[in-house]
Formats: structure tokens, sequence, C-alpha cells
């Protein structure tokens, strides 16, 4: 079996399961935002629920519009926030001590590798760098989770991707991700798991593998997955709750299609608008102006990834007309940026420097943008309007390229400053 086949079997209770089969699992974590959790929470009391069924699984995050932006948000909120008091549940994090979610969950070891997980939202497929089978279901899904802490799967046939060798300078994770969801296209993977394997994978921080597994679902993927190793087994020794069970796959697991991938041939690029799928190499974006640049998110949103975007920013300004605007993911990341005198340099660079939030991401707040402004972006979307007006544009790359965009006011490759 693959790693998906595996994990869905072992939580259905099951010696094997086979791509297409039918399945009912016993759930390790349900998870819901501030505007898939109100949903959610209507369906469980519609159910007659009276308590969620195991108040240590479920995870509930204000993230999206948070701090809230308006009536509204404040109001689905307060839903979340009391339905979590009322049920004692233990992983609800409060403004001030939150961040976004698919950053929060892996950095505080709420999920372990191992784990079979649902979310309302659909990067909840990050996980799978740390062994997990995750993905996003609907809030109806969500609400009888929370009932029931149970979900049925179609089991989902599983793509591999063998990226092998060194990856170019200035290349990331982030490229990687963007390089196959060029290659197979936004519906390339439909419902089917995606598993990365190779040396340059392997030579990913986890940080890097979590960028990659969250856009899986950019390529239609029900789940992005990787083997946990001596990174994964690093990153979770002290901080995860539970403790970690590893799924490899077997010699013999059946794909649909194994994608052999030379990481020399990957290099740092940006997805035009209006499709993560419409990957050019930056060194052929030059010509494209921005208004805005933004880091940060559950793509691209870490310490890592931070650094990487000080790095460029450090002793330089944004351009003239440019805004720049920096997300740490969680507050830890927030506190780290201020320890390692990051927030300094962003703020000396012209940045703003935002608590956590999903904000500018899903077009919420903090950075929307006007008709015919173009942004360059870490998030994972481009879809027309996904950050504003219509007419606007948004093109995806790495923290280190929207840096160097944000100084050069076009698309830029770090080196095009020195």
């Amino acid at each position: 079996m693959t790693m998906a086949e595996k994990i869905l079997a072992a939580h259905a209770g099951l010696d094997e399961v086979r791509a297409g089969q039918l399945v009912e699992c016993d759930l390790d974590l349900v998870l819901a935002n501030d505007i898939t959790a109100p949903i959610a929470i209507d369906v469980f009391r519609e159910l007659g629920a009276e308590r969620v069924f195991d108040p240590d699984r479920v995870c509930l995050v204000p993230d999206h519009y948070a701090p809230n932006k308006d009536i509204k948000s404040a109001e689905q909120t307060k839903k979340m926030r009391d339905f979590a008091h009322e049920q004692h549940i233990t992983h609800y994090w409060e403004q001030g001590c939150a961040g976004i979610e698919h950053a929060l969950l892996p950095e505080t070891g709420t999920v372990v590798p191992g784990d079979l997980v649902i979310g309302a939202d659909s990067h909840t497929c990050t996980y799978g760098a740390l062994g997990a089978f995750s993905t996003g279901v609907g809030s109806t899904d969500a609400g009888v989770g929370l009932a029931t802490g149970r979900a049925w799967f179609k089991v989902p046939q599983t793509l591999r991707f063998e990226v092998e060798g060194e990856l170019p300078e200035g290349a990331t994770g982030k490229d990687v991700i963007l390089h196959i969801i060029g290659m197979i296209g936004v519906d390339g993977a439909l419902y089917q798991a995606m598993e990365f394997a190779g040396s340059a994978i392997e030579g990913l921080s986890m940080e890097g593998r979590m960028t990659m597994c969250n856009m899986a679902i950019e390529a239609g993927g029900k789940a992005g997955i990787i083997e946990a190793d001596d990174v994964t087994r690093a990153w979770t020794r002290d901080r995860g709750e539970r403790p970690p069970v590893e799924y490899h796959a077997d010699p013999d697991a059946e794909y649909v299609r194994v994608y052999k991938i030379d990481a020399a041939d990957i290099k740092p690029c940006v997805a035009w608008p209006h499709l993560p799928s419409n990957t050019h190499p930056v060194e052929e974006s030059r010509h494209i102006t921005i208004d805005q640049a933004v880091i940060g998110s559950c793509t691209n949103g870490r310490i890592e990834d931070m650094r990487a975007a000080a790095a460029v920013l450090r002793g330089r300004r944004v351009a003239e007309g440019v805004r720049c605007i920096v997300i740490p993911a969680t507050q830890r990341v927030f506190k780290q940026c201020m320890h390692e005198g990051l927030a300094d340099e962003f703020i000396d660079a012209g940045c703003v420097f935002s608590t956590p939030t999903c904000g500018p991401c899903l077009g919420g707040y903090m950075g929307i943008l006007a008709a015919g402004e173009r942004c360059v972006s870490t998030t994972n979307r481009n879809f027309v309007g996904r950050m504003g007006d219509v007419t606007s544009e948004v093109y995806l790359a790495s923290p280190a390229v929207a840096a160097a965009s944000a100084v050069a006011g076009h698309i830029a490759l770090p080196s095009d400053l020195s």
C-alpha cells in the first residue's frame, strides 16, 4: 500500500484498503476556523449532539478575520469562542496567542506523524509534511466530525513525485511545488494523494516541506504527503503531543503515475495570474511592475520564510510606490522576529509588520488590492479577485523573490539587487 492507503486502513480498522474503496475512519483531529466553525457548530446542533467527541481532539482557530475587522467577523469569532468554552475545547487559541492555523498546529505539536486529520479549510493538507494524512472538508463534514470523531473517505489514488538532485541556488520548496503544479496543472492530481520523495525533498527543512504539502490542493490533490524521516523526528521530538506513528509506502505500492524530476531543472519561479499553474521563471518576469508585496500566510509565514525575506531587505528600502506587508504566521514566529532583530529590519525597510492573520490572502483585510493593482505574494492562490478587485493581479512567489520585488518595484531575483 501507499502511505495514504496505510493511514486510512489503520484508522478504518482494516488490514488493507485499495484506491476507490469507501471507508469510515476514526479521526485524530477535527479543525475549523472563524469562517467555517460557525457553520460546523450549526450542523453539530442540528444533529442533536450535546458534547464534542473529544475536547482534546478538536482545534478551533480564529485566524481569517482576526483580529476582527468588523461586526460580522466579531460575531463569527464570538460564536466559535462561546462554543469552545462551552465544550471545554483544549485547542482553542484566542487572539493574542493564536496564529494561522496551518502553521500553529504543527508548531505546537498538536498534529503528529501518522495522524488522520480533517479541517474545514482546504489547506489542511499542509500536515502531510509530517507524514500525516490531512485533508480539507466542508463545514458539514466538520460538524459531523465534531459530534462523532469519524468521517468517511473514498480512498484516493496516489501520484508519486520523485525529485532527485540538488536545487539550484535560490530555489526553494515554494519553487518545487510551483514547478510541479505548472507541470501537471491545477487539476492534475484531482482527488489524488500527492506523495513527494527523493533526495531534493529529503534536503528540505520542515518549513519547506509544509510549503509543498500546503499547495497540493492547488493541483486538485486530496492530500500532499511526505514520509517521516530524521527531519520529521527532530521536529516532533520536543513538541509532539502524542507518540508519532510512521507509515512508509511498500516497495510494491501501486501508483497512478510516478513523476521523476531533476531538481536542477527547477528555477526560482512566479505563478502569473490567474492560476497557480501559470508558472514562469523569475528571470522572464522582470518586466512586471508591482504595487504591493505580501510576505506571510500558511504557505510561507514561518521563521525560515521571515529570515529569507529579511536577508534580502536588510540595509535596503522598499521601492517608492510599493507597499510591503510582512505577516508572521504565529505569535511564536512574531516573537522570534523581534528577538532576532528581523522586525526592526522589516520596519526599517519600510514594511508593514503585522500581527498573525490570514487577512490579505483571501481578500479579507490588511492588504486589499484596488482596481488594476498588482501584488507579488507568498500566498497560495491567485484566482480572479482573490486579494481584492477583480481586475487586480496576484503573482505567487517565494519570500526572497517577494522581498526582492518589493525593493526593485518589479518582479526580481535577490541577485538583481546586488
